[in-house]
């Protein structure tokens, strides 16, 4: 019992750390009103350490992942099959929760940021048509556009592209491949260091952001992640048992199956350390070997649907937050679409140090310190976002074993 509660605390431990820092700031920024902004040059520096370290972390971390998938075997082998099935959990994931979120919802009262935190030229316009907007969303017109945070996206097709030139060049780009397998350890440690103070840092910020705005916004806060998690149970119960009806597995073998993936994921809150025990119950579940060793590891890191419902929540509250909220069709689409693609950021970043709120900022042009706003909710709903994300790989399995055979 002992040895069990203190894994639950190992494992718990930056997340509660986090969330009473949190609330310890909150209190401050309730108690102290207005002289509580005195924190914010505290918080500010804790957000420029994380900023000057995205760029690095974005190019090692994603080039690597492309030469991990070539290296594994998974870029050729029933590659189209398993990014479709990702690409349709995603979308069904992304599409109910906008739903869901539209019917409940918990952003229409959100208190709006008394400042200007838009800049010129972002990069969500509504002068802009869909070419153009996808165009700047992708590509950039020099390379020296690629080292800013504000071209994440870019950055990250130009570091999948890397990858991949150097994982087909194979030995004859050795070197490069080990400098790039170096340079993300040697990175993922200094973001692993500076989050250390993530506690002290975005406390200190929501002290402010709570002398500016009101206590309320901790009440909005909680509600978000009461919409969050209602999203993922349905999800995980109705959709997923849905998924596996079609995979033709009876429903009682399936949940059976679903049980310990399920309670290391909440244990262990942590998509990764799921992956044995996921591949073990895929393989009972009738998933082949190749299916189940290909499919799973390449899910933990781009395909999450957990994330992608908590990253609707986060672009929702963006929009409703800055006033940008239209609520018509071309909204719906770019909500869905951003929470996807900051899903595959996320996963292939394995410490995100806030590059999944970084990039929503810069798609929808706002100034990245707004990253730690969206940080905590992140954080708060990090169990039922886990647990959708380590079990939703399982449910993938299956379909593309359904599918290939």
């Amino acid at each position: 019992m002992v040895n069990h509660k203190n894994s639950f605390l190992k494992n718990y431990r930056p997340s509660i750390l986090l969330i009473s820092g949190l609330l310890a700031g909150g209190v401050l920024g309730a108690v102290l009103g207005e002289n509580a902004r005195v924190l914010q040059p505290i918080g500010t520096l804790f957000l420029n350490l994380v900023f000057v370290l995205v760029v690095p972390l974005v190019f090692f971390s994603v080039a690597r992942s492309m030469i991990s998938m070539h290296r594994s075997g998974v870029i050729g082998k029933m590659l189209g099959t398993v990014i479709c099935v990702f690409l349709l959990m995603s979308l069904v994931a992304g599409i109910f929760s906008y739903g869901f979120m539209s019917l409940w919802n918990p952003f229409a009262g959100i208190t709006r940021y008394p400042g200007e935190a838009v800049q010129s030229g972002g990069g969500f316009s509504g002068d802009l048509n869909l070419g153009d907007t996808l165009v700047n969303a992708f590509t950039v017109s020099d390379f020296s556009l690629l080292l800013s945070r504000e071209h994440l996206l870019p950055l990250f097709v130009f570091a999948a592209l890397f990858g991949l030139a150097v994982s087909f060049l194979d030995k004859n780009a050795g070197a490069v491949r080990t400098l790039i397998e170096e340079g993300e350890t040697v990175i993922m440690k200094m973001m692993e260091i500076i989050m250390k103070l993530a506690p002290i840092g975005l406390g200190c910020y929501f002290a402010d952001i709570v002398s500016r705005l009101g206590s309320q916004i901790v009440g909005e806060y909680m509600e978000i992640f009461l919409v969050v998690s209602a999203a993922c149970a349905i999800c995980y119960i109705v959709f997923y048992s849905l998924f596996a009806l079609y995979s033709h597995i009876p429903l009682g073998k399936f949940w059976k199956e679903m049980i310990a993936p399920s309670a290391t994921a909440v244990g262990t809150c942590s998509s990764a350390a799921c992956m044995p025990v996921t591949m073990a119950a895929a393989k009972n579940l009738g998933v082949s070997d190749t299916v189940a060793e290909g499919v799973i590891p390449l899910g933990t890191n781009l395909h999450k649907d957990g994330s992608i419902i908590t990253s609707v929540a986060k672009v929702l509250f963006t929009l409703y937050f800055f006033g940008m909220a239209t609520g018509d069709f071309r909204m719906a689409i770019l909500v869905i679409a951003i929470a996807v693609f900051e899903s595959i950021v996320v996963g292939a970043i394995p410490v995100g140090g806030m590059t999944g709120e970084i990039f929503i900022c810069a798609i929808l042009g706002l100034d990245p310190s707004f990253a730690a706003t969206l940080l905590i909710i992140g954080t708060i709903c990090d169990i039922p976002a886990t647990l959708l994300n380590a079990t939703g790989n399982l449910v993938a399995a299956t379909l593309v074993n359904r599918l290939v055979k």
